[in-house]
């Protein structure tokens, strides 16, 4: 077994005592992450009326966020990896809270849109150094599984909490408070991190910023994510939507040769060319599609046609929230050290996918109990199940030098999939349901009448993109079952290091971790 073999077999260092007092602190950083990406959708009406933006520019609050979060992710991944995970991550908290605090002290829409591309940029340092930091602090099988557990069952679930916190701030406080609620998850996420977090040694990059790197990335993953938001809202035929998308192909397609032939890549092809890494970024991306777009739909579900206010919508998600939670940390980390990664992931899909076929029944006055309850317990439990192995394994095996950037594309999957999915399954939506208004009108005497057409016509048109979406997690389960094929964690048979496709063949049947 070669050296490198032996070193990645985890018995040089002593797992660091402060671990689980750290996951704490982690856990509550990509908490604030993951509400912010919805809660602030809650209070969107209410701060439009305030500032004065207009309905074109409205978009801007959630795009000016996405683009910088997702255009950056892996610069931030790098960065983390250079300066080291838990100053990236200190740094990201700051700056977090510091472009909250402006978000919520905002006076017109210049000042918001800042302060969401500034929460945007600082988030795409926090999340990949977060990620990284679980990555080279537990390392054993076991504890590995249950760390990832409670991290994925957030990353998750945090989502549907953002809905209830959000409705909660809107209708009792006052809008500016969800951006104001990150400051205090901040500080106490940063202290504990200062105090509490012994980064590894070793585990740093120094090679130089690969600058090419950085700018063609950027520039080519805010193309893509711009080029879904605005499809979302000007058509798929629009000039300028096009433009998007044929820039951001030719910029990522320069991005991949310069980085197979630059001597330090700000992505190593070796991080995402690796099978089991490649098919969880892949089937991770599509998940998260068919998810977001299912978020979107069952909020106006719930408020536009069931007449919800925003607090009891966000109290009907809890079901999603409870079955996330479950199969995180109950199934997934019970079952991820005795069986093969890809029998929890794939199956995890399909009981998701199960979910959303129950929600495909929806109609105007469709009982909660009968399909939204067991609907949204299933795609919960089984999306739980799915995503713990699948953070856990996209960032096992990886050289601890890789470790950041690794952690980053997990987020650019989650961040681009979000993305796709808002654009395209609320394109497929609204198509649905022109066309069924434009068959059904006619035949609706009354206003009563025409009004229940117009809300026949939006639920057909979610229960027609939840089709999609049930195709894209069946899609999913079948990429996580064909392309993952690593062994349970300790059964000699993991995933393979950063190495793989370098001729490492003994570091291959090593239980691989990243210290």
């Amino acid at each position: 077994m070669s050296q490198a073999a032996v070193k990645a077999s985890g018995v040089a260092d002593a797992p660091d005592a402060g671990r689980w007092k750290a996951l704490v602190f982690i856990a509550l950083a990509q908490l604030m992450v993951v509400l912010d990406a919805t809660i602030v959708n809650i209070a969107l009406p209410s701060a439009q009326q305030d500032l004065g933006i207009s309905d074109g520019n409205r978009q801007w609050v959630v795009t000016a966020y996405a683009l910088a979060f997702g255009g950056l992710l892996l610069f931030g991944g790098r960065i983390a990896d250079l300066w080291g995970r838990k100053r990236t991550f200190v740094t990201g908290l700051a700056g977090f809270a510091v472009a909250s605090a402006l978000g919520g002290a905002a006076t017109n829409e210049a000042m918001m849109f800042g302060s969401r591309a500034l929460q945007g940029v600082f988030g795409a340092l926090l999340a990949p150094a977060a990620l990284s930091l679980l990555a080279v602090m537990f390392t054993d099988a076991k504890e590995r599984a249950k760390a990832f557990g409670i991290y994925g069952a957030i990353a998750g679930g945090g989502g549907a909490v953002g809905l209830i916190l959000g409705g909660f701030l809107t209708e009792y406080l006052n809008w500016r408070w969800t951006f104001f609620v990150n400051i205090p998850f901040a500080i106490v996420a940063a202290a504990g991190a200062y105090f509490v977090i012994r980064e590894p040694k070793g585990g740093r990059n120094s090679s130089p910023l690969d600058i090419p790197g950085v700018i063609l990335s950027t520039l080519g993953l805010v193309a893509l994510v711009y080029g879904f938001t605005r499809a979302e809202s000007n058509g798929w035929s629009d000039a300028l939507t096009v433009g998007m998308f044929v820039g951001s192909a030719v910029l990522l397609l320069a991005f991949v040769l310069v980085e197979s032939r630059v001597k330090a890549p700000l992505l190593p092809l070796r991080v995402i060319t690796e099978r089991n890494r490649g098919g969880i970024y892949l089937s991770l991306g599509l998940a998260i599609i068919a998810m977001f777009g299912l978020f979107l739909f069952l909020t106006y579900y719930l408020q536009i046609v069931k007449g919800y206010t925003p607090v009891k919508t966000g109290f009907a998600f809890l079901p999603m929230i409870a079955g996330m939670i479950t199969g995180s940390t109950q199934i997934g980390t019970r079952l991820m050290t005795r069986v093969a990664p890809r029998l929890l992931m794939g199956p995890g899909f399909l009981v998701a996918a199960l979910g959303m076929l129950f929600l495909t029944q929806l109609e105007v006055d469709t009982s909660y109990a009968a399909v939204l309850l067991p609907g949204m317990l299933l795609l919960g439990l089984g999306m739980g199940t799915a995503f713990m192995p699948a953070m856990s394994l996209a960032t096992m095996g990886v050289e601890p030098r890789d470790a950041g950037v690794a952690s980053a594309m997990v987020n650019t999957s989650q961040q681009v999939g979000g993305a796709i999915g808002t654009a395209l399954l609320n394109t497929i939506a609204a198509s649905a349901t022109t066309s069924y208004i434009a068959d059904h009108i006619g035949g609706a005497s009354s206003r009563s009448q025409q009004q229940l057409v117009q809300l026949q016509g939006q639920v057909q048109g979610y229960t027609s993109a939840i089709w999609f979406a049930v195709g894209i997690l069946v899609a999913a389960s079948a990429i996580a079952l064909t392309f993952v094929n690593a062994g349970r964690p300790g059964s000699g048979n993991a995933v393979a290091g950063s190495g793989a496709g370098d001729g490492a063949e003994d570091e291959l049947r090593v239980p691989v971790v990243a210290h």
